[in-house]
């Protein structure tokens, strides 16, 4: 939501947090840790100063929803099992639904990959769903 925010309102000049905060209805002692995770992977850049805040490293029709959760640490996993060096989901083994969750994730991955912030800003991203699913 901060980045599609960030998206949406950035441009040339660097946008507060404090803005995006008041907006997306979400803590800046949040955004600040999410930030520096986006800073690092070089999705956004900050700016210091009485006009400071945060901008994009790139346009957001280059940036992948996949990209930023990524970034941020956030998983798509559906099976609770996903992580190397998990023996099993249950008593050791896999459980019988396994791989349909596990193909869940993997769908979730490449629809993710292929929508960019732009998308989202520009409302395609169910538009484009839409009109996939009747095909």
């Amino acid at each position: 939501m901060a980045m599609a925010d960030l998206a949406r309102h950035g441009g040339a000049a660097a946008v507060p947090l404090s803005d995006i905060a008041e907006r997306q209805q979400i803590s800046i002692a949040y955004l600040e840790q999410i930030f520096l995770k986006l800073r690092r992977a070089g999705l956004i850049e900050s700016e210091r100063g009485r006009m400071g805040g945060y901008r994009l490293a790139r346009a957001a029709s280059t940036i992948a929803v996949s990209d930023v959760m990524a970034a941020a640490d956030e998983s798509v996993e559906m099976t609770r099992c996903a992580s190397e060096g998990t023996p099993g989901c249950v008593k050791q083994e896999r459980c019988l639904t396994h791989d349909l969750w596990d193909a869940l994730s993997d769908q979730i991955r490449y629809y993710l990959q292929d929508v960019s912030l732009q998308d989202v800003i520009d409302g395609k991203v169910r538009r484009n769903a839409i009109l996939e699913a009747a095909e």
